[in-house]
Parts: structure tokens; sequence; C-alpha cells
């Protein structure tokens, strides 16, 4: 063997024993590196929206009063039990005993009645701020009991609670938690690198610490779909709960290696249009575009048929679903006649506002292509999250935008008219009030579909499909949410198979 011949099998022994010691890695028994294609901005679900945030913090490092299981039932959390009043406005929770922060501080009613009075607050940025303006008054008569009654009753109220938005902090720490984060779950923050990772590692001070299989958990962050494959065959990533290159699912099938996990979410994905904005203010012209969109051709190209179309937004398995996909069947012949109707025979020009999901980015592509079929000139403009969320969210200052809206139960959204579709309907709120003050389930869910009947007779989105959740994880690796009632990684439940 020649000295550069011995240098060559150096240089691929070398290579190998990397790749091996990489994958061993990804792969300890005592650690999981979970893919996800966006970085949260924040790490305090009380004061930011963004999804990813939950997905990290939610029942890892912050817990609510009460949580929910992948089937969306509603369990104790933070709260062992609970009992209401005859009238449905009184709750009164008795909060597990011995409970303590990361930092060592107790938890008690004190922190709850705080946390719950700072989501109210005028200042508050908590998307769901009217959860906790809808309390009337917060009583704690002792360490571990809180009363909460609400000013109306809420067929909700105990689902809600088990959302990130209501996640209990401490008093003390809750002005750093959008980048120190401090909990009562089973781990904590350990480092978040921004652009690559947030590494969280087991709480020693966690009630059940000894039921934690997995004692440290990289959440790393992998923007591109080829790049999430890529990342998952090399053994960098053990599992991408939701991956963005649904398109390779089925090759991941065949692979003894993976195993794939198709499920459910609350994902409605929707054409947002702002409905106080030029042309888009004029319900015939939102009704074409809903004619001129083709549900399903969006669904193939975008998610490979994966989801689920929907014409209004609520979840198809929910028992209150209505069907309403053949209101606005394609038909871009009768777009056309509703544009000039609406004055606009020679269609109009609107930019179309795309976040980094690769959805939004492929959707959107095929729906502007759509759109010019009946006059509509669209201009793509493709943003990153954080500006989404100025330019779009906040600030209402766009044309037309894709996104999911995988809150659980948000059709509540359509009654504010602040909220960046600013859709403002009397009727539309005085439906969801008379459901949300409803106490029976057949009153409840009629009421919510005569809700999804009104949202697509006044057309105020386009409503495309319910996102998917396609799954892939290492063979071996359990505990993993096949369905996705709330986005949530529960990395207590996860363990390596002996």
């Amino acid at each position: 063997m020649t000295p550069w011949t011995r240098l060559l099998v150096r240089v691929a022994c070398a290579a190998l024993a990397a790749a091996v010691a990489m994958t061993a890695q990804a792969q300890t028994k005592d650690q999981v590196v979970i893919g996800m294609q966006l970085e949260p901005p924040v790490l305090d679900p009380t004061v930011n929206p963004a999804a990813a945030i939950g997905e990290i913090t939610q029942l890892n490092i912050y817990e609510g009063l009460t949580r929910i299981d992948e089937r969306g039932a509603v369990l104790p959390g933070l709260a062992e039990r609970w009992t209401v009043s005859t009238d449905g406005r009184t709750y009164e929770f008795a909060l597990r005993a011995g409970v303590v922060f990361s930092d060592g501080t107790a938890l008690d009613a004190g922190d709850v009645k705080s946390t719950f009075a700072r989501n109210a607050a005028a200042d508050s940025t908590n998307s769901r701020k009217s959860y906790f303006t809808q309390m009337e008054r917060i009583e704690t008569p002792d360490p571990l009991t809180v009363a909460i009654t609400l000013k109306e009753p809420s067929g909700l109220f105990l689902f809600n609670m088990a959302e990130k938005e209501s996640v209990i902090l401490a008093p003390e720490t809750a002005a750093t938690d959008r980048t120190k984060p401090v909990g009562t779950g089973p781990y904590m923050l350990d480092r978040w690198v921004p652009g690559d990772q947030v590494v969280l590692v087991k709480n020693p001070r966690y009630r059940d610490a000894a039921s934690v299989r997995i004692g440290r958990v990289v959440f790393r962050f992998i923007n591109d779909a080829a790049a999430q494959v890529a990342a998952l065959r090399a053994g960098d990533v053990d599992a991408f709960p939701n991956l963005g290159a649904v398109e390779n699912a089925a090759q991941f099938a065949k692979d003894p290696r993976f195993k794939v996990m198709v499920g459910t979410t609350e994902g409605e994905t929707i054409l947002s249009m702002n409905n106080k904005r030029g042309p888009f203010a004029n319900v015939l012209v939102r009704r074409a575009l809903s004619l001129a969109v083709n549900r399903d051709e969006v669904n193939q190209g975008a998610m490979f048929g994966y989801g689920i179309p929907i014409g209004s937004h609520f979840a198809p398995h929910n028992p209150a679903y209505v069907d309403l996909t053949g209101l606005y069947a394609y038909d871009p012949e009768r777009a056309k006649a509703l544009l000039r109707e609406a004055g606009y025979p020679n269609g109009f020009e609107a930019t179309l506002t795309l976040p980094p999901t690769t959805y939004a980015r492929l959707s959107g592509q095929i729906i502007a292509a759509e759109l010019a079929k009946v006059g509509v000139r669209i201009k793509i403009e493709e943003v990153e999250w954080a500006r989404w969320l100025d330019a779009v969210y906040t600030q209402k200052n766009y044309d037309l935008s894709i996104v999911s809206h995988v809150e659980p139960m948000d059709i509540g959204i359509y009654a504010d008219p602040n909220y960046y579709f600013q859709y403002d309907s009397p009727e539309f709120r005085d439906i969801l009030a008379r459901a949300n003050r409803a106490t029976d389930p057949a009153t409840q869910n009629r009421l919510w579909g005569d809700a999804q009947r009104k949202l697509a007779e006044d057309a105020v989105n386009v409503f495309l499909f319910e996102l998917p959740k396609v799954g892939i994880a290492r063979a071996g690796l359990e505990g993993l949410w096949t369905n996705q009632p709330m986005f949530i990684n529960d990395m207590a439940a996860v363990r390596w198979a002996q």
C-alpha cells in the first residue's frame, strides 16, 4: 500500500467515524434532536402568537391549569381538579401541592392571578387576550385555590386554559421570559443559539422528574425542505414532527430506518384578504377570488394531496364541522362575471405576501397563476417570518397572504374587527356570542355551524385546506404525537425503545 493510498484510507476512515459519531449523537438514548421549520421569535407564548413558541415550550417548559392530550381531551394540568358552579360562570381550581418553578420558587394561586391579570391588561400583547378580559374576578382564598368567575358562561373555558397563551408564569421572571423562560414543566432552557437551535435539559425540580426519559432535547431550525430531508437521512435529526417536504414521505415510508406519522392538525390554511383594503372591501370581489381558486389543485400542488379542502374556518374532524366547499366550487367564468359586476371588468393588481413556510410558497405560485386567469394580476412578495408578523399580522399592511391558523377552535378571531383580516360583522359576533354562552354541545354545534356559514357567505377569506401533520421519526423513537390538536411536542412522553 502506497503512502498516498494509506492517506486516502485514513481520510475515508476518519470521515466514516465522524458520520457514525454524528448519527450516534443524534440517537443518544438520553437525547433527542427535533427538527422544526420555523424559529420562534421569543420563548414566551403569552406575548407572541407564533406557533413555534408552543412547539418548544408548551408542556415542556410551561404548563397551564389544564392540558390536552393527543385526542384533544382536556386533562388536569397545574390544577389537579376543579368544580363548576351551576350557572356555568365560576370555576374553582385546586392547584397541585409542591409544584415549583425551575428557579426553585413555589407555585401558588397568586402566580395564576398575576399571570391572568397581566394577560388582560391594556398593554397586553397576548393573542388570546379575550380569554382573560372575560374574567369578572379572580379570587385566591388560599395558596392552592383559584376561583375564576366569568362575565358569562363559556363552553370552551377549560379547553382555552390548556392553550399556550394560558400558561402560568411567575411574576418575578415574567419580564425576562421572552429569552430566559422559567416554568414548572419537565424541562428548562439550557441555551438558545439564534438561527440554529434551542436546547432544553431535564428540570431536576420537576415534580415527576423520574418519569422523564429524555434528558436533553435539541430543537434545530431547518427552513429549507431539501435540507430537512438531508438532515434526517444523515442522522443529524431524529424527527421532524411536521416535515416541510411532504412529497418525500412516501420515500421515507419505504426506508426501515424511519416511520411516517400522518395525522390531523387544527391548521386552517387560508388565502387571507384585507377586508378593508381596495377591491377586497367588496364582497363580490372576495367571492370572485373564492371561485377562481381550485382548492384541489392547491392541495395537490402544495401538500401532495395530504390536506383536506375546507370551505370555512373550521377543522373537518370537529363534530360541529359543516362542509361548505361546494359553495365556491371552482368556476373561473363565474368569477369573471362577479368581477365585472363589482366594477373590475379588466381585473386589478394585488400583492401576495408570503411567509417562509413551504406550503405558503408553493400555494402562492399556484394561486397566482389561477387568479391571473380571471384578470387578477398578482405580485408575489416573499418575506421572513418576523417581517410577516410585523407587516401583515400587526400593521395590516397587505393585500393578500397565505398562512395556516393552527390555534384550536379559533373561529373567534373573526369576531375581532381589528384582527388582520379586518372583518367587521355584528351578525357574526352575535352568532359567536350565543355559541360561547351555550353549555350543551348540541346547541353549541348548531351555532358554530351558523358561524361557519356566515364566514363562507361573506367570503371573508379564500378557505383552502386543513393543514395535515406529516411527521417523520427515526425507528425506535416512541411517544411523539401523530395528531396535533395543538402544536405541541410533549417531550416528557418521548423515549427511545429499549
